[in-house]
């Protein structure tokens, strides 16, 4: 039996298994994560970017733990449909299992109804699945993009499902230094092209100043014509 770690009777036992600490006790689990986090949680920047004629997603490659650089070549953006991707931070195992089960739900949706789901069905659907985690939460923040029907959209999600429809976003242990960068330069009706420029400028700062990121830039461009992923090699 454990003992509550914020001096309450706790009844159900403390078990920790790698990276992730199971505890029946929601308030519990959520004071060990968020006292580990600066410790243990893998760094990234992580931006999105609408545009007049699509979105922009981007996210750096490094993978670490603490002040060890597990991978120089970590995967942290991801294709959902051929119309909707996504960019995370976080857990690389919680992004991978989140973005897959939210692809597979909307192919039952379109093949159910005939038609693509939405930018904000997509996620809607994510943001109920983080919900129904929110005591065991997928540790990842994530921000959703695409362009449907009304034209690009881009929305932001952290890890218990809070949706927030925005025109930038960045998140991430380097979001700080990135959204500076986003919120002087982002202008209205920009081309994806300048999109790009600005997710690179962003990127370039954060990536000087904080050591959770690195190795280069998965940059995913998202148009009425369909998704194409490039590569940066920042240091």
């Amino acid at each position: 039996m454990g003992a509550c770690l914020i001096g309450q009777e706790c009844k159900e036992e403390v078990n920790i298994n790698l990276n992730r600490v199971a505890i029946s006790c929601g308030v519990c689990y959520w004071f060990l994560v968020i006292g580990m986090s600066e410790a243990f949680m893998p760094g990234a920047t992580t931006i999105g970017v609408v545009c007049n004629d699509g979105v922009v997603l981007a996210s750096e490659r490094r993978v670490s733990y603490g002040y060890f650089v597990m991978s120089k070549s970590g995967k942290k953006v991801f294709q959902i449909t051929d119309s909707i991707g996504a960019a995370c931070a976080g857990l690389v195992a919680d992004m991978q299992a989140l973005t897959k089960e939210v692809a597979v739900y909307l192919r039952l949706y379109s093949f159910e109804r005939d038609r693509l789901a939405s930018v904000r069905s997509a996620a809607k659907v994510m943001a109920s699945l983080l919900f129904e985690r929110r005591l065991y939460p997928y540790l990842a923040q994530t921000i959703v993009g695409g362009v449907d029907e009304e034209g690009p959209g881009l929305y932001v999600l952290d890890p218990l499902g809070s949706v927030i429809d925005d025109k930038f976003a960045s998140v991430g242990s380097g979001s700080e230094i990135a959204v500076g960068v986003l919120e002087a330069e982002y202008k209205e009706g920009m081309t994806v092209d300048q999109g790009k420029e600005l997710v690179k400028k962003a990127a370039k700062a954060a990536l000087a100043r904080d050591i959770g990121s690195g190795n280069g830039l998965d940059i995913m461009t998202i148009t009425k014509s369909g998704i194409k992923e490039e590569g940066e090699p920042f240091t």
